[in-house]
């Protein structure tokens, strides 16, 4: 099945992002922010990241948008974790801090080059993807997080969360001119298969589900936990693809991440789905199709990352990242019909009490 969709122009993934040394960027953290510290660069898809570590001990990230970015956009990232913190004041995410003129974002100029600038929060961790072992402590922990978090948004509102991403899943549909850079055979068989399956039992109920600003990248090199305790979570990053969008999206977002072996692929992401429904309780149709938006996650990674690296090759370790536990996750949901799949979430949600 193919939709006759055009396709979604992410300029930002196509654009290199602007050339900062480590010495410009400790420049600015010190002009703007009083911040008087080595820097680090950080990888990043879009923005450039360098982590400040000041002599007093203080260690911030300071963020630089990319050129192309819309200032609106940066606005509305700044003003959701503003929101968060106001709202659910424990929940650990990241924080956005002011200049020293009380801004949260100002233009600066390197090399002719004009882009934003943040002060953001660095937690001190490890990130989840270099957790080996997961346990169900930690995801039942993640998923509630998540949870509070959607809970803290779901009043938030601004003119830019409505704005056009190619990581939306929404406009999943738009993928398939991406599937040239999968490789054709099974892979692309299969990545075919589920943008079908999208289209035809996802797709048309999107518009009836309940909708919000949501982080949308629940992925674990966004999540920070704690080294000698890896349960808990320290802090959640990079609110760089939120959007509005349906509510269900988010949680099958971050459950693309929890997938399992071949042989029970959706045991360890129902834990983080339970923990998730005991907090902010799942609707009847959200549940029905929250496994086929977990696979189109997974289609997403593919065809994005695949693009992408095709783009930046310099850069394509970064963007790659999560490829090769898409395709496992991918082919063990294959294994699975999508009745089975339906049932073993449907079962969990309801035999999960809320709290």
């Amino acid at each position: 099945m193919s939709l006759n969709t055009a396709p979604v122009h992410d300029h930002l993934l196509e654009v290199a992002p602007a050339q900062v040394s480590l010495e410009q960027a400790a420049a600015i953290a010190t002009e703007h922010f009083g911040l008087h510290g080595a820097a680090q660069r950080l990888a990043g898809e879009r923005d450039l990241n360098f982590k400040i570590s000041a002599a007093d001990g203080v260690t911030r990230l300071l963020k630089l948008s990319h050129p192309l970015e819309d200032p609106q956009v940066v606005d509305f990232q700044n003003g959701v974790l503003l929101h968060v913190q106001r709202t659910d004041p424990e929940l650990p995410v990241q924080r956005v801090y002011p200049a020293l003129d009380g801004s949260y974002q100002f233009a600066v100029e390197v090399d002719g080059q004009r882009m934003l600038a943040r002060l953001m929060s660095f937690v001190e961790g490890l990130p989840l993807h270099q957790v080996a072992e997961r346990s169900l402590a930690l995801r039942q922990n993640l998923g509630d997080a998540l949870a509070r978090l959607d809970r803290a948004m779901q009043d938030f509102s601004h003119p830019a969360s409505g704005h056009e991403l190619l990581w939306d899943m929404k406009h999943a549909s738009r993928l398939r001119r991406l599937l040239p850079h999968i490789d054709h055979g099974k892979k692309r068989a299969l990545v075919e298969r589920f943008l079908d399956n999208f289209e035809e039992q996802a797709l048309p109920h999107l518009t009836k589900l309940r909708a919000q600003v949501i982080h949308n990248d629940l992925n674990p090199h966004n999540v920070i936990v704690d080294a000698h305790h890896p349960e808990r979570i320290l802090n959640i990053l990079d609110f760089g693809d939120m959007v509005y969008a349906p509510l269900v999206n988010d949680l099958a977002v971050a459950a693309a991440y929890q997938l399992g072996g071949i042989d029970d692929p959706l045991a360890p992401a129902s834990e983080l789905i339970v923990a998730y429904h005991r907090r902010n309780p799942l609707l009847p149709d959200e549940q029905t199709i929250l496994v086929d938006l977990i696979a189109t996650r997974l289609v997403m990674t593919l065809c994005i990352t695949a693009w992408r690296a095709s783009l930046h090759p310099e850069n394509c370790d970064y963007i790659l990242r999560n490829s090769q536990h898409a395709w496992q996750s991918l082919q063990g949901l294959a294994n699975l019909s999508r009745h089975q799949a339906q049932a073993q979430i449907i079962k969990a949600c309801q035999e999960e009490p809320h709290a």
